[in-house]
């Protein structure tokens, strides 16, 4: 497993979901926000996955949800909204990483990736 490839896919993962549904990624997921459940109970254009699912009461893939809006006007007004942090996060967070990781490989990874080998982490490598 690469740590490194882990990371980028989650910032990448991050990115689209903050532009399409106005939620990080971990409160896409769990419904949460700001540590409280709020699937589908904010009534603005935050959708998460349980709300999608139809787990949080109203909503859910033919359900209503902000402004009387379906599912796919609000992806759609999400989407020109954000649609610039959506690119920087697909394009420009790999790009980030792979210059960063070139830049780094001799005073940081290869020495992380020793300690990680000697710790008895083989499957594990940064970068």
């Amino acid at each position: 497993m690469n740590l490194t490839n882990l990371a980028v896919s989650g910032l990448v993962a991050n990115s689209i979901t903050q532009g399409m549904f106005n939620s990080n990624l971990v409160d896409f997921a769990t419904g949460r926000q700001d540590g409280v459940f709020k699937a589908g109970a904010d009534g603005s254009m935050r959708l998460t996955l349980p709300e999608l699912l139809g787990l949080a009461g109203r909503g859910g893939v033919g359900g209503t949800y902000s402004s009387g809006y379906n599912l796919g006007m609000v992806l759609e007004k999400n989407l020109k909204a954000n649609w610039g942090t959506i690119a920087f996060g697909v394009v420009a967070i790999p790009i980030i990483a792979k210059v960063a990781t070139k830049a780094i490989r001799k005073p940081v990874i290869l020495p992380a990736n020793r300690i990680l080998k000697a710790a008895g982490f083989n499957d594990i490598k940064m970068g």
